[in-house]
């Protein structure tokens, strides 16, 4: 299970982040203040960090240098909109990324996901009904042979890995999928690329028992194991 740590002064921003970030199979540690963040940081071990630059006891570039004397972790500042200065600070001092406030949930996921890529903490394998990918080198077999999938195809197949216990309805596929490997996707095309993501990873695809369809709603993943 990948950990966050979230330090983050405004509670209400905090519940909200905590509530999507746990949503997409992420645990969270939440810090509100830099004397919090600074406890947190000696007793955990994370693997990215979510950095509010204005906290009320000092700023966030305090907790980036207090995490990176044990941890080398990805690191993604919050800042206000407009504080140019900030952000030039926070990525001179070598942090990973930054989001402004307010910003669009997804493109937060979409953010924390890059950065966990980058720094290869993406690392874990997940297997069901003899399909097992690994996420760090970007291989999927099916009953140990290699499963060759298109951009597109393996993009899929991430969204339900990664959150394997959530139904995923189709207009969330289409918002995840629409810029992968520079395809356009539509309601239709998704059902095409559904289909051919079963015929390469399912026993059998007129029967699947790894992307089950959810009738009026979506698709869901089914049972399966996640390790690091």
């Amino acid at each position: 299970m990948t950990r966050i740590f979230l330090v983050e002064d405004d509670r209400e921003i905090a519940k909200n982040l905590t509530l999507l970030l746990c949503s997409e199979g992420f645990t969270v540690t939440h810090a509100p203040t830099r004397e919090d963040a600074f406890a947190a940081a000696d007793g955990n071990k994370f693997d990215l960090a979510l950095i509010d630059i204005a906290l009320p006891d000092g700023n966030g570039f305090t907790v980036y240098t207090k995490i990176k004397e044990t941890q080398d972790i990805p690191v993604i500042f919050l800042t206000a909109s407009g504080d140019e200065t900030s952000v030039v600070t926070g990525l001179n001092m070598g942090a990973d990324d930054y989001i402004t406030k307010p910003f669009r949930p997804r493109e937060l996921i979409a953010r924390i996901g890059t950065a966990l890529r980058k720094n290869g903490r993406s690392g874990a394998a997940f297997e069901i009904c003899g399909l097992f990918v690994d996420m760090a080198g970007g291989v999927v077999k099916k009953n140990g042979r290699e499963v060759f999938l298109s951009a597109l195809e393996y993009r899929l197949l991430l969204v339900f890995v990664n959150n394997p216990r959530s139904i995923i309805t189709r207009s969330r596929l289409l918002d995840e999928l629409w810029d992968a490997a520079g395809e356009f996707v539509n309601d239709n095309t998704l059902t095409v690329y559904i289909k051919r993501l079963r015929e390469k990873i399912e026993d059998d695809p007129a029967n699947p028992q790894i992307i089950l369809t959810v009738r009026g709603t979506g698709y869901r993943m089914g049972g399966g194991n996640v390790s690091e």
